[in-house]
């Protein structure tokens, strides 16, 4: 139980360097950020319902060098969702790439300064010059192949906005239910029984539930998510040869 709660901390650090300090103080609209915003930052609904239309959600399709990965856009995270949309259409993601790995937890990518960056330069400080405000919601959770918005930590983030442009998708690992019983309780987390299924049946990583935005969720190319978790990397957790987003595509 001690070990993981150790790399539980450890896996939530490094997510916590994830967007740059230039970030840290601005939203997506370029206004200030601090603990005074309103309540809607930080809305946390309670809402369970875990049935999704998946069908009618709008799809992004990530094109990398190991293989194409789709995801699904949450109805219920609109500022997350509209700013993907932006930033895809407009090429953003264009040769980007995942700079941080880390097998049975997540890959994560969105660092702009990536692109052509030489090997061995440490990664994850970079982004569009803009946060956006958190939306929690309790029927978004870790689950394995939940996409999420990486962050400032809570020192610097009180509000806990996400990062303008860096995501992480998760890789996952299956739990007992003693470990989510300790997870609960050491990060203050309440569990569904759903979810508690699927956090012992398909994996995910349950402590980073309502303190990263999961905007949406990998519906094709789980294998190449689990590809890239799998690739050697550096002591930065980048990997040592470049996985790069060649194109996204917004499927509407």
């Amino acid at each position: 139980m001690k070990k993981f709660s150790f790399f539980a901390a450890f896996w939530l650090c490094i997510l916590c360097i994830g967007c740059s300090n230039s970030q840290a103080n601005k939203t997506d609209d370029g206004t200030s950020s601090n603990a005074d915003q309103s309540d809607d930052t930080q809305a946390v609904t309670e809402e369970t319902n875990y049935t999704r239309n998946m069908d009618s959600l709008t799809k992004v399709i990530f094109k990398t060098n190991m293989g194409d990965i789709t995801i699904a856009l949450y109805d219920n995270t609109p500022k997350h969702r509209e700013n993907m949309i932006k930033l895809v259409k407009e090429g953003f993601y264009t040769d980007i790439l995942f700079h941080r790995i880390i097998q049975g937890f997540m890959i994560q990518t969105g660092d702009p300064d990536s692109k052509g960056a030489p090997v061995g330069k440490q990664l994850g400080a970079g982004g569009p010059g803009y946060t956006i405000p958190a939306e929690f919601h309790k029927e978004n959770f870790h689950k394995r192949g939940a996409v999420a918005a990486a962050r400032m930590g809570d020192q610097v983030n009180p509000t806990k906005a996400s990062s303008g442009s860096q995501f992480y998708i998760v890789d996952g690992q299956k739990l007992d239910e003693n470990m989510l019983n300790q997870i609960s309780m050491q990060y203050r987390v309440s569990f569904t029984d759903e979810q508690k299924r699927v956090y012992m049946e398909e994996g995910g990583a349950p402590f980073l539930d309502m303190q990263y935005t999961v905007f949406g969720e990998v519906t094709e190319g789980m294998d190449i998510v689990d590809k890239i978790a799998a690739q050697k990397k550096d002591r930065f957790d980048r990997p040592f040869n470049d996985i790069k987003i060649i194109s996204a595509t917004v499927v509407e």
